[in-house]
């Protein structure tokens, strides 16, 4: 269960880097391939706004990165806890706001690793 755990936890981890990637460094570039309903034209004037939600997912997955460097049992699953709720929090908020598709592929992941945290 450990490391089943452990893999969904770096699995979101690395959505997160992803995520940072793209909106901070290729949002005007890959960008209008994956949002095909956004309007190409205001790619270019929305690159900060973009690149600042990169930076919020490099924390997120800064934060579970961390986790994996912690001995303290109770302070790992804490800190695990407290950052897939954000990620779960951000995601259902994207998928109200923005497109359905961001629950599956965003809070769901963190929803399964909490579920398997407090279970284990």
């Amino acid at each position: 269960m450990e490391i089943l755990v452990n893999i969904l936890i770096g699995l979101v981890a690395l959505l997160h880097l992803y995520f940072l990637w793209f909106e901070m460094f290729a949002w005007t570039t890959r960008g209008p391939k994956i949002f095909r309903s956004f309007p190409k034209d205001l790619f270019e004037p929305t690159k900060a706004l973009a690149a600042n939600q990169g930076l919020y997912n490099g924390f997120l997955s800064a934060g579970l990165i961390w986790s994996f460097f912690i001995e303290d049992p109770a302070w790992k699953t804490n800190v695990a806890l407290f950052f897939l709720i954000c990620v779960v929090v951000a995601g259902i908020y994207g998928s109200l706001t923005a497109s359905k598709k961001i629950f599956f592929v965003q809070a769901l992941p963190a929803l399964i690793a909490i579920l398997l945290i407090l279970f284990r």
